[in-house]
């Protein structure tokens, strides 16, 4: 061996053992391999190094919304998105995170995923320092393992309401405040028994609807490691593993639920002295919490200052009506992220529950399936359990008083609603209620849960009606996998109501009276003898969805989305002239093929577009807004995004397929950036694999972190 091989030899052993000493990731230890559709398959040692390869893949597909999110971690978002941005600013600011964080980092983290915040960080701050001209803002990086955790409550506010109750606030709206009037809107897990499968599998479908682009859009990512992380799925824009998906013995997704985690407290001001209320029988003080900001308008960055106080409640605001507090469980605890890290490398439903037990994750129901033929449904939630009795919790509370004011103790996982393993070899969950999550008679009580307290949802969604429609009509038969997909991709409204968005007299549309309104007559003929199909084909649909987009804005601009459940007649009667009129003005006639219409594109950097099917509370669900390229077209914005499912036998996954609504990449110029789409509106799936050897043997690009070798 030679003076040159020695030195290069040792020189590897020493960078080796600095990396170590430093505990820092070597770029070189981690293999990410790109498939056909550019999606990142990451390969390493150790848990740490996949992490980073994760956080590496994503930034070279996503770091422009990447910077956007972690600017909001740094109350920074509004230079860049403006007064929208703001807001994110805000929520941060209203969550306490430097202070929470700061208090609970060192417990609340085991070391072992101190390593990987350590690592995901590191693997951020190394591509932002490798790429200096993608930087949107001065001193954004480097980031620290701060910012990773706040961007998870972040995403916890947002999530389990609270956001919704800031902006309440601040719209001067909260005044006749009732929370959970509705429903929320998006997402289905189903998980299918082999005794009803003719395959002999169990089925498992992670289906999410959310926006299709965006920082709250799905990245489909694959983490492999030597210690048994092996995990294929979806993550957000600051998501350090995938949040649903399937390992190679179980599978799990979210659907949203929202159940009683904030509240709204009224205070009681002196009537003289400024920032004073009454609290337990004395006067208080507000303590100031100012917000020093900036705000892009037009390019320039004004400096913008807002107040808050600090209540015994928790963070107040002021509006028009007075002063209101808030307190909400999604700040209360920091460690969802390790949680989700800990479901992924669970093995079996009992370390999937010991998982579930560590109730960091502040809300969301969990459907889930693994290869022993276990089913679940948990509704999961960080609900305080010692709320006082006698109390209007679903409105504003009175804030005069410390009884009201919950501590952060909560219902355990054992004490929330849950379902395993019913007798009918099917669950269910579509944002509906968790008392109706398999065949009528199976379910559990709600009588059990006290609503007053609780707050769970005890409605049903359009596609929860239309769900248990088809497989009441299937009955006790077993199904097939292709028939089972039929069912998944339904685009086909229940039979006896549209209920959509909440609106319980909806069907009011069919059914107004033509002699009563004869300009609409022909309107009306048309949606009576509509079969509720949403197909790309349909003619009869398209008048109906814009109509109902006329409505989406009529309660957007009464801010009654969240506020009513019924709506007068003349809003819908004035919706279907206005869409008449559309839709006679862009095509000459009323009867337009759907997808003529209604297309799928992106909303920036293609012009690239397929006819679209499906509308809102669908089970294949689809929303539309208005296009700005084409006039009287109508594009999607959000709905079914990334779509997910396994078939598990005794051995594990035996076969997996997914699809993302337009590609791996958020670059433009990236091949990946719209090559998924055609499948996707034709509702075909990609077939994948969490097989090293099979992912390597066919992959189109292997590289390290840093250099991008085409193979």
């Amino acid at each position: 061996m030679n003076k040159t091989t020695i030195a290069l030899l040792l020189s590897i052993c020493l960078s080796s053992l600095q990396a170590q000493l430093n505990n820092t990731i070597r770029p070189q230890d981690v293999t990410i391999a790109r498939d056909v559709w550019g999606v990142p398959h990451i390969f390493a040692q150790t848990d740490a190094e996949v992490i980073y390869g994760l956080a590496w893949a994503h930034c070279e597909d996503n770091f422009e919304l990447i910077q956007h999110a972690y600017a909001a971690t740094r109350r920074r978002a509004g230079e860049i998105l403006g007064k929208d941005g703001a807001i994110f600013d805000v929520m941060q600011f209203m969550c306490e995170a430097e202070t929470i964080i700061q208090e609970q980092y060192e417990t609340a983290f085991s070391d072992d995923f101190k390593k990987i915040i350590r690592a995901y960080t590191q693997g951020m701050n190394d591509y932002a320092k490798a790429h200096p001209k993608e930087l949107l803002l001065k001193k954004l990086f480097p980031i620290n393992e701060q910012d990773v955790v706040t961007g998870y409550l972040l995403g916890n506010i947002i999530m389990t309401g609270a956001a919704f109750d800031i902006g309440k606030i601040f719209e001067n709206k909260i005044h006749n405040y009732e929370k959970h009037a509705t429903q929320p809107t998006g997402s289905n897990g189903f998980s299918i028994s082999r005794k009803r499968m003719q395959e002999n599998k169990t089925v498992f479908v992670s289906n999410s609807h959310q926006p299709l682009e965006g920082v709250l859009a799905w990245y489909e990512v694959h983490v492999n490691s030597e210690e048994g992380y092996n995990m294929l799925g979806g993550t957000f824009t600051l998501g350090m593993t995938p949040f649903v998906g399937t390992n190679k013995n179980l599978g799990w997704t979210h659907t949203v639920n929202h159940p009683d985690m904030t509240d709204v407290y009224k205070l009681k001001m002196h009537p003289k002295k400024k920032l004073t209320y009454w609290y337990d029988g004395k006067w208080e003080k507000l303590e100031v919490k100012k917000m020093k900001i900036k705000v892009n308008v037009i390019g320039i960055k004004f400096p913008v200052t807002l107040t808050f106080y600090k209540s015994k409640h928790g963070m107040a605001m002021k509006n028009k009506h007075g002063y209101y507090a808030l307190r909400f469980s999604a700040n209360k605890h920091i460690a969802a992220a390790e949680q989700w890290y800990k479901m992924g490398k669970a093995n079996n439903f009992e370390e999937f529950k010991t998982a579930l037990q560590m109730q960091q994750i502040p809300c969301f129901n969990v459907v889930y399936a693994d290869k022993e033929d276990n089913i679940y449904n948990f509704c999961n939630g960080l609900i305080p359990n010692n709320r006082a009795i006698g109390y209007n919790w679903h409105g504003v509370m009175r804030g005069d008083t410390s009884e009201n004011v919950w501590q952060p103790t909560f219902y355990k996982m054992e004490e929330l609603p849950q379902l395993l393993n019913p007798a009918s070899g099917y669950i269910f969950n579509s944002n509906n209620t968790p008392f109706t999550a398999t065949k009528a008679g199976e379910n559990i009580n709600a009588s059990d849960y006290p609503n007053e307290l609780m707050g769970y949802l005890e409605k049903e969604t359009n596609r929860s009606i239309r769900f248990m429609e088809i497989m009441d009509s299937i009955g006790d038969r077993k199904m097939t996998y292709e028939e089972f997909k039929k069912i998944k991709f339904d685009i086909q409204y229940a039979q006896n109501t549209f209920y959509t968005y909440n609106i319980e007299n909806i069907d009011i549309l069919p059914n107004l009276d033509p002699n009563k309104y004869p300009d609409l007559a022909d309107v009306l003929d048309l949606v009576k003898n509509w079969d509720r199909s949403t197909d790309k084909e349909d003619e009869n649909a398209a008048v109906f969805s814009v109509a109902f987009t006329y409505i989406i804005d009529e309660l957007a601009d009464r801010s009654a989305l969240l506020d009513t459940n019924t709506l007068p007649e003349e809003v819908f009667v004035n919706a279907l002239r206005k869409a008449k009129k559309y839709v006679l003005k862009h095509y000459g006639t009323i009867k337009v093929p759907f997808g003529k219409m209604h297309i799928h594109r992106r909303e920036k950097g293609s012009d690239l577009s397929f006819p679209s099917s499906g509308m809102p509370e669908n089970i294949a669900a689809m929303a539309y807004t208005r296009d700005k390229k084409e006039k009287g077209k109508l594009r999607t914005y959000s709905g079914e995004s990334y779509i997910l499912i396994a078939q598990y036998d005794d051995n594990g996954v035996a076969a997996l397929e997914t699809i993302n609504c337009f590609g791996s990449s958020n670059r433009p110029e990236s091949p990946h950036y719209t090559d998924q789409m055609e499948m996707y509106v034709n509702r075909q799936l990609k077939k994948m694999t969490l097989n090293k050897e099979e992912i390597l043997k066919t992959a189109k690009e292997i590289y390290h972190p840093g250099e991008r070798v085409q193979k």
